[in-house]
Parts: structure tokens; C-alpha cells; sequence
């Protein structure tokens, strides 16, 4: 556990209690600091009680002398209508913080990485995270990514935290200071969050705010939003910038027909034999963590064989195994169409598993991919809606409803067909809170269904 010094004897206010809202309350009662705690979720206070945490209803709590108000990333502050309690924190001119920023103040000597992008953020924190690791270097990663960052090991001078940052969690922390900052792509997300799409790109600029020369702004040119912060941070000349591409060369680092160059004729790595970074988009991750690491310190040779080296991600499409000539594959955390078509990209003869709650835009430009769908399964809320769109485009679709009814129409087309190289492909362009607790609670239980559809006819990996 971080320890949280500067807080000893001060008043905060802590809302939601979620794993990084209960990390925060507890490091910072374990610090001698009074702690105010509330979730409006009844399970939540019952967790943060059996921890031994007082609970205090911040909707009407006397709030003189509170220090800040930790609030969860995923309560409103601002867009669409702020929470009551951030409402009253902020007409009493309480600052309103995250858990990052407690870990900024509590660690201002550290070294940080961190990442941000509307897509391919978690795959990249936790490919530099590799890297690090196996180059020697004390490394803690996590935030946006799943590991509350409280809960990290305090590291010496040679460590590393490396944070994957939401654009939510980017407006909780004033005090940010990447060494390494990294910007991946903006495309349309979280936009009644910010107010709209200038407020969701002013969010993911934030990650570069911090203005010492010494420290370097990795940035993926290959998306207009980006481009544009791109030229901003160079004319500003208030920290280095280093573009890199998976689609042009640029005067940075850049990927040519899958071959990874570092400023030189010769590429230094062929991503295309390397099964957990498939695509186009993994290829911008890769540039991006080469790049972040490079300037982290770390020797080319040591970047090259982490890249080679990583075992993936789980729901970011993970490989579950091959059956009948069938390869299954979770892409759960394609939560938004322009995340599922990065998995769409990759594959051939797909029996797509798609749906639960529809973002912004629904499947708008998936429609040069559809020539790639064997048969669509819908299930959740978007049922409808998707089926409508994809009738429109002469797809064949299935109305399933629930995940196990599409795994089990999915294998039995896909075992009656007996296309080589086909792909059954969980990647539903959705939220996923209609029926599950999260993506990666989606994810599990479509591994499961997958793993024992592959038993009866193949071995997994």
C-alpha cells in the first residue's frame, strides 16, 4: 500500500467504493487521515464496512475543513449533471481529486509512464509494463487498467509506476507529471461525460500538461485529434515530442507493412509473427511502447525481446484456442465500434458475436468490414437497432438475445460450415452493463462457453 503521509490529520471526503474508491479510503485512514466515506450503492457500503471503514452520507455531511474530495472516475463531476456530492464539494470550493493524484502527491520522486487514447491504452500500459520487467526494472502498473494504484508497492529511485489513464481519471488529477506520456487516438467516446468531443480531446490532453523539457510526449499521429495535439505540443517547445506512426513514415518512430522502424532504413522488429499484437492497431501500440520505452532508458535489444515476449491480454482479442479448423477469439473489451473494428481487420470468414448497450454511433463505420461477416449473433439491448443496421447491408444475422444461446448457434454454424481459417469472434461493439457486471466479467463467462465448445472438437492452447 502506498503510504500516505501528507495526509496525516487532514479531513477528505472519499465517494464511491468501488476497488479504487475503498484503495483510497483505506490508505488514507491508515495514514491518520479523517476519512468521510459514502457509495450510494448498498453494496459497496456493506464491502466498505466488513473492511472496517465508517461510513458517512456525504449528501448531507457537515463538509468544513475537508481537504479534497476523492471521487470515483466513474461519478459525474461536471457532464452530463454532476453528482449531488461533487455539486456540494464544489460550490464549497472543495477540490475535487482521484486516486491518482493522492499517488502523485505521495510519490513526487517517482518515475511515471503514463497512456492514454480512446482505444489500445490497456494493451500498450501493460506491453511497457513488459518491457520494463524484463529489462530489470522495478516496475507497478495499473490505474484505468484494473490495479488501483494505492495499492502499489512504494518503489525506489530505478522504479516505474506505469498508468493507464481514462480521460475521467485525467480530470481528477491536477498535479500530473509524466516522465513518459503517451497519446495513442481520440475517436468519438465518453462524450456526454466532457460536454462533447472538444471536452473529450481537452481531457486527453491533460496527460501532457506537465511542462518540463527534460520529460517527453509520445504522441500516434495517425487520427486528426492526435495529429493536431501533436503540432500544438511541438510549436509550444515546452517538452520533447515523438511522433509515432502504424501508417507513414514520420521523424519518430513509425510501422511499415507490419516491419518496425526506429529512424533507420533497416526495420529493428517484424511484428507480423507475433500472435498476441495482431493489426494495424497493435502495431501503433507496439511503436508507441517502443518509443516509451526508449525513452524510458531501456536498450533496443531488451524492447525488442519484451515485445516478443508478451502473452497478450485477456478480452483484448485473446486467442482461446482452435477447434475444426475454427479459431476462437474474446475481444470483450470492444466496447465501441471503432474498437471492434480493430479485431474486424484481422480476420476472415467471421461468425461475430455482437451487442448490450450501444454507445454513440452504434456500428457507424464497421460498414467496409461487413464483406468479412459469415453471420452476425445479437444479443442485449441493441438487438434491434443492430439488426436493422445489418439488414441494411445484407449481413445475416441471428436474433440470440443471451450470450450462451450465441455460442452455441455460433459453433454449430461454424462446425456445419467448415471454412478454414474461420473465426468465431466475441467483439460487441458495446457497453456491457444490459447483462453483465463488466466487460471482463462478459469476457470470462464467453471464454468459458468458447473453451468448451473447443473441448469437443479441438485442444486449447
Amino acid at each position: 500500500m502506498i503510504e500516505l503521509g501528507f495526509a496525516r490529520g487532514k479531513r477528505f471526503a472519499v465517494m464511491g467504493l468501488g476497488k479504487s474508491g475503498l484503495a483510497a479510503a483505506r490508505a488514507l485512514a491508515a495514514a491518520g487521515a479523517e476519512v468521510l466515506a459514502w457509495d450510494d450503492g448498498a453494496g459497496a457500503r456493506a464491502a466498505a464496512e466488513a473492511a472496517g471503514l465508517a461510513l458517512t452520507d456525504l449528501h448531507g455531511a457537515e463538509l468544513s475543513g475537508v481537504e479534497a474530495l476523492v471521487l470515483s472516475p466513474g461519478i459525474p463531476h461536471s457532464f452530463p449533471v454532476p453528482s449531488p456530492v461533487a455539486a456540494r464539494c464544489r460550490a464549497a470550493g472543495i477540490p475535487i481529486i482521484g486516486d491518482v493524484e493522492l499517488l502523485f502527491r505521495a510519490r513526487p520522486a517517482a518515475a511515471y509512464v503514463g497512456i492514454t487514447g480512446t482505444n489500445g491504452k490497456s494493451t500498450t500500459t501493460s506491453l511497457i509494463g513488459h518491457i520494463l520487467k524484463g529489462a530489470g526494472r522495478p516496475v507497478e502498473v495499473g490505474g484505468n487498467l484494473g490495479t488501483p494504484v494505492l495499492t502499489f508497492a512504494p518503489l525506489g529511485e530505478a522504479g516505474v509506476y506505469v498508468l493507464e489513464m481514462s480521460s475521467y481519471q485525467l480530470e481528477l488529477t491536477p498535479s500530473i507529471r509524466f516522465n513518459v506520456a503517451v497519446l495513442l487516438n481520440v475517436t468519438p467516446d465518453h462524450l456526454d461525460r466532457h460536454g462533447g468531443m472538444d471536452g473529450y480531446v481537452a481531457a486527453k490532453r491533460r496527460i501532457f500538461q506537465h511542462p518540463a523539457r527534460s520529460h517527453t510526449a509520445v504522441v500516434a499521429v495517425d487520427d486528426d485529434h492526435t495529429r493536431a495535439i501533436f503540432d500544438e505540443l511541438e510549436a509550444e517547445g515546452r517538452v520533447a515530442v515523438i511522433p509515432v506512426s502504424a501508417e507513414r513514415e514520420v521523424p519518430g518512430v513509425w510501422v511499415r507493412d507490419g516491419l518496425l522502424f526506429d529512424g533507420g532504413a533497416e526495420p529493428v522488429l517484424d511484428l507480423r509473427g507475433i500472435p498476441t499484437l495482431p493489426g494495424r492497431h497493435n502495431w501503433q501500440n507496439a511503436a508507441a511502447a517502443f518509443t516509451a520505452c526508449r525513452a524510458a532508458g531501456v536498450e533496443v535489444d531488451a524492447i525488442v525481446a519484451g515485445i516478443r515476449s508478451f502473452p497478450g491480454l485477456a478480452h483484448r482479442q485473446q486467442f482461446l484456442g482452435e477447434a475444426d479448423g475454427v479459431r476462437w477469439v474474446n475481444d470483450s473489451k470492444a466496447t465501441n465500434a471503432d474498437a471492434a473494428e480493430k479485431a474486424l481487420v484481422c480476420y476472415d470468414d467471421i461468425y461475430w458475436i455482437l451487442g448490450g448497450q450501444a454507445k454513440d454511433g452504434g456500428l457507424a463505420g464497421l460498414e467496409p468490414h461487413m464483406g468479412r461477416i459469415r453471420h452476425a449473433f445479437l444479443i442485449g439491448d441493441a438487438t434491434e437497432a443492430f439488426a436493422a443496421w445489418l439488414a441494411d447491408r445484407n449481413v445475416p444475422f441471428t436474433r440470440c438475445g443471451v450470450l450462451d444461446r450465441a455460442v452455441a448457434e455460433a459453433a454449430s454454424m461454424a462446425r456445419a460450415e467448415r471454412l478454414p481459417g474461420a473465426t468465431v469472434l466475441l467483439s460487441p461493439a458495446c457497453a456491457s452493463f444490459d447483462q453483465f457486471r463488466s466487460f471482463e466479467h462478459r469476457g470470462e463467462i464467453f471464454a468459458a462457453l468458447a473453451r468448451a465448445e473447443i473441448e469437443k472438437g479441438g485442444t486449447p492452447p
